[in-house]
């Protein structure tokens, strides 16, 4: 099974579709405490075989995330994370690569500022691509395969023109891959502006009239709901990533074990209405399983 824990909802960046980054949370908001991570782990453990230290927020904020990484490492589980790659100076580098962290994906969405800020609010991109080199560095020196260094570019009209200038940068700087991903744009209805003129870069395609469509036949199944789940800061068990602000919570751990929950009533139901009727479900109508992405 694979698991997304959010390690923290708070973020230093501004992006404007993401809930973390315009501050809209309509759930609490906090950062997850160690202990409270540890009792997780010791009761998911054998069933775990990947975690994903990442939901929203930025990860590297909660002080604790290199003990979250560390401990997972020790019990045989693949950890990976996300980042906006701020927090990446020699010593933070250091200790995420001895950490024993195995994916690493650093967000690099312009290949010069002034594309990169559009998207990425108050970000500075000679900071970010420094981190990448520091983390590279740290695994040459200490001799370490991993983590797994992905730089990740998110395609908007914006920077849609910077493909091939970003390939240069990821070749220059040796990450092990790039990754090229659609955008999810929470009203294309109104923020055309965002979405890319090729529609191979996009999740959306425009109608007759104007007016955008998501691309995606999105059929009445989904594999995430009987192999992944997400786990917020305060312990709220979601269905999947989309579901951003925790609007399906199918429990809370404390009050029931994971087990219990993810083979409890409520999620089945969720999981008959998926199979039944997926375009119904909020979370699901701007879903991109199933759409095309790069890698």
């Amino acid at each position: 099974m694979a698991i997304s824990i959010e390690p923290t909802t708070a973020c230093n960046l501004r992006c404007p579709e993401c809930p973390s980054g315009l501050r809209a949370f309509s759930r609490p908001v906090g950062s997850m405490g160690l202990g409270y991570y540890v009792q997780m782990i010791e009761t998911l453990q054998q069933a775990l075989c990947y975690l994903n230290l990442y939901f929203q927020g930025e990860p590297f904020l909660n002080r604790d995330l290199f003990k979250m990484i560390s401990y997972a490492h020790k019990k045989g589980i693949f950890t990976a994370t996300s980042t906006n790659g701020h927090y990446l100076d020699d010593q933070q580098a250091r200790e995420t690569v001895l950490s024993g962290l195995d994916k690493l994906i650093i967000s690099v969405d312009g290949s010069d500022q002034e594309t990169y800020e559009k998207y990425r609010i108050g970000g500075d991109l000679d900071k970010v691509l420094e981190g990448i080199k520091n983390v590279i560095s740290w695994k040459h020196k200490l001799k370490k395969r991993t983590p797994l260094v992905l730089l990740q570019f998110i395609i908007f009209k914006s920077n849609q023109h910077q493909i091939s200038e970003i390939k240069k940068i990821a070749s220059k700087i040796r990450v092990d891959h790039l990754v090229f991903k659609t955008a999810q744009i929470y009203d294309y209805s109104s923020k055309i502006h965002l979405i890319p003129d090729n529609p191979s870069w996009s999740r959306y395609l425009i109608q007759p009239d104007g007016t955008y469509s998501i691309n995606n036949k999105q059929a009445d199944h989904c594999w995430r709901m009987w192999s992944s789940g997400v786990i917020t800061w305060d312990g709220s068990i979601v269905p999947c990533c989309f579901d951003k602000d925790a609007s399906h919570q199918m429990g809370q751990l404390g009050e029931l074990d994971f087990i219990q929950i993810w083979n409890g009533e409520k999620y089945n139901r969720f999981r008959r209405q998926v199979l039944l009727a997926r375009r119904e479900l909020d979370i699901c109508a701007n879903c991109s399983e199933g759409s095309k992405v790069w890698a």
